[in-house]
């Protein structure tokens, strides 16, 4: 039989880019100690990535040698393996809307778990606890808007949504306009006037 961490590599290698690695995946092949251990010692060869306690990644390897994940597909895949509503911050949402053409430096995202932060290579991903009507739209061009709004704030509501309904497909802006009642008044009645 294969030795332990021989298997949690050949597993980790075998999985899509970003996707978490967590001692549960391995505990039958041995006991929370020995797969604890055996993940640790890979991440202090440089075999994988402690993404957080507990929290494993496999770097990507690119012609310019191994890099590590794309912070996007990794809390895609935390928020599926946590069973979490994980987004984008509003800056971010902002920026990709148009709204903004300020680039945020750090990555943070927004969660209905707890807040934690992710060390991926040299970059730390924030993931920050956020108000349930926030997260209420989730991973949809409305949801961005919400949270870009509120990343923008009152002052200058009138001005992003007007540009919003002109950059939203009908859809969306319907979904973003039936959400008012759980929105902030102040975003609410902003979307109320710009759809009369």
């Amino acid at each position: 039989m294969k030795p332990l961490s021989e298997m949690i590599l050949e597993v980790s290698q075998r999985l899509p880019e970003g996707e978490v690695l967590t001692p549960e995946l391995f505990l039958h092949l041995g006991s929370r100690a020995s797969v604890l251990r055996c993940l640790s010692r890979l991440a202090q060869r440089g075999q994988l990535l402690r993404a957080s306690p507990e929290l494993y990644v496999a770097p990507v390897a690119s012609r310019f040698g191994f890099r590590p994940p794309m912070a996007a597909k990794v809390v895609h895949s935390l928020a599926a393996v946590m069973n979490e509503v994980i987004v984008i911050h509003g800056a971010l949402a902002a920026n990709a809307l148009g709204l903004t053409t300020q680039v945020p430096v750090r990555e943070i995202y927004l969660t209905n778990g707890p807040a934690r932060t992710l060390q991926l290579g040299k970059a730390e991903v924030q993931i920050r606890q956020a108000p349930s009507w926030l997260l209420s739209l989730g991973m949809s061009a409305a949801g961005d808007a919400v949270r870009a709004l509120d990343w923008l704030g009152e002052a200058f509501v009138l001005g992003a949504v007007a540009k919003l309904h002109a950059r939203l497909p009908e859809g969306e802006w319907s979904i973003l306009v039936s959400a008012q009642g759980s929105l902030p008044v102040w975003m609410a009645n902003a979307i109320r006037t710009e759809s009369e």
